[in-house]
């Protein structure tokens, strides 16, 4: 009866600690995502596409209003000014200028590049929340670009509309810096990686103002976004982000 019991209150701590050590995970993805995104925020970032043979720069802005609302408005090539894309709640619409048409995304194309970039379309407008769709728990800490730091790996929920089979996410432990992210598809290749550096002050807060993203089996190509500037808790409604105010933002 002894050992049973005393193999009873094992079990139960084990369990305890599981849970534990699930809960400080999300709280930890919670704390980097709330940092980066803040209540509401409004960003101008620039894009630079790179290919062995040749490159393209993309410049843009971006609203956003929690995890339900965002909207991105093409700046520059003078090409594809005035392009522009809303989320709002689970509808995603992308609105074309050039031939005054505006298309509503089905869920097949949230997986396609952004823009011709190594970003999709669910990176840019956040069709998925790496606080709500996935489950977390620590791995081993490790050391990023001299950054102490969270490993976290991050599983899909089976309802969450996300292609990967699995995430890992670095996050330094003092500034809650999301430095980088590794993809997996469901046959455990590494697929992409996206690293976060230069780390500076932007709208009150210490974030990293350039995302790197490469495809790992696509040598020469890369996606690099810098922010211009970031602003944290504007003054925006949820009226702001409507396929109206897509076709006329500026």
């Amino acid at each position: 009866m002894i050992h049973k019991s005393l193999s009873l209150l094992v079990l139960a701590a084990f369990c305890f600690c599981e849970c534990l050590q699930a809960q400080d995970a999300t709280q930890i993805i919670e704390r980097a995502n709330e940092k980066m995104q803040g209540e509401s925020s409004k960003a101008e970032m620039t894009m630079q596409i790179v290919r062995p043979n040749w490159e393209r720069s993309v410049s843009f802005k971006s609203w956003s209003k929690g995890e339900d609302y965002s909207l991105i408005l093409i700046t520059a090539p003078a090409r594809d000014e005035g392009t522009a894309f809303l989320m709002r709640e689970n509808e995603i619409w992308n609105w074309l200028p050039d031939v005054n048409r505006t298309i509503k995304m089905p869920p097949s194309m949230m997986s396609q590049s952004w823009m011709g970039s190594d970003f999709s379309n669910n990176d840019l407008v956040r069709e998925s929340s790496i606080v709500t769709d996935y489950s977390h728990t620590l791995l081993q800490d490790t050391t990023i670009n001299g950054y102490e730091c969270y490993r976290i790996e991050m599983i899909p929920k089976p309802t969450a509309p996300i292609v990967w089979a699995k995430v890992h996410t670095y996050i330094s432990k003092e500034q809650y810096l999301q430095l980088r992210s590794e993809f997996y598809d469901e046959d455990d290749y590494l697929v992409r990686i996206m690293s976060g550096s230069e780390v500076k002050e932007m709208g009150g807060r210490l974030i990293p103002t350039k995302l790197e993203m490469i495809p790992v089996e696509e040598e020469g190509n890369k996606t690099v976004v810098t922010y211009q500037s970031l602003e944290f808790n504007i003054d925006v409604s949820e009226r702001f982000f409507s396929i109206q105010n897509m076709k006329r933002i500026q």
